[in-house]
């Protein structure tokens, strides 16, 4: 619990994820948690069979590219922790999440398509930041490689998903 209350301000700004704890406990039930919500929320949307070779592939991607941003960077000493930063993030975020997920399946109401733009947006700028802190560089390249790995993950795997099924 004390580590949640460490990592949480990072997801308002408020922390530099180099200052957090590195944990691979910690990191492996974020990567249980965050294989799990993906996977619901993904199950919601799709078949069940496609969204688990989906959440999978995106997992896979996500541990890659923070692997290869670090390794680039000459910085794999921080994957640990820069991984569960990212994963914790993406967790929390999926939280608040779900439930617009559920109502967006339910009802398909406009505001609930708001609601998850503004997770993404969110999400999106966790990324930014956490990205901009480790790499030390500025915010267009934090938001450029942002993109990159918004569309490497999310965007891969629904391709690859696609053209396999």
């Amino acid at each position: 619990m004390n580590t949640i209350k460490l990592y949480l301000p990072l997801c308002w700004l408020q922390t530099n994820p180099l200052d957090l704890p590195r944990s691979i406990e910690f990191l492996k039930q974020n990567l249980w948690f965050y294989f799990i919500v993906e996977l619901f929320i993904q199950a919601n949307m799709i078949d069940p069979t496609e969204a688990v070779f989906e959440v999978v592939i995106e997992t896979v991607l996500t541990v890659c590219f923070v692997g290869l941003i670090l390794f680039l960077n000459k910085t794999t000493h921080l994957y640990v922790q820069i991984l569960t930063a990212i994963l914790f993030c993406e967790n929390i975020v999926a939280l608040f999440g779900l439930p617009a997920v559920v109502w967006l399946t339910v009802s398909e109401s406009m505001l609930s398509y708001y609601l998850l733009g503004l997770l993404f947006l969110w999400d999106f700028l966790l990324i930014t930041y956490i990205l901009k802190k480790v790499l030390a560089i500025n915010s267009i390249a934090s938001l450029t490689i942002s993109f990159f790995y918004f569309m490497m993950t999310y965007a891969g795997a629904y391709a690859l998903t696609v053209a396999l099924f």
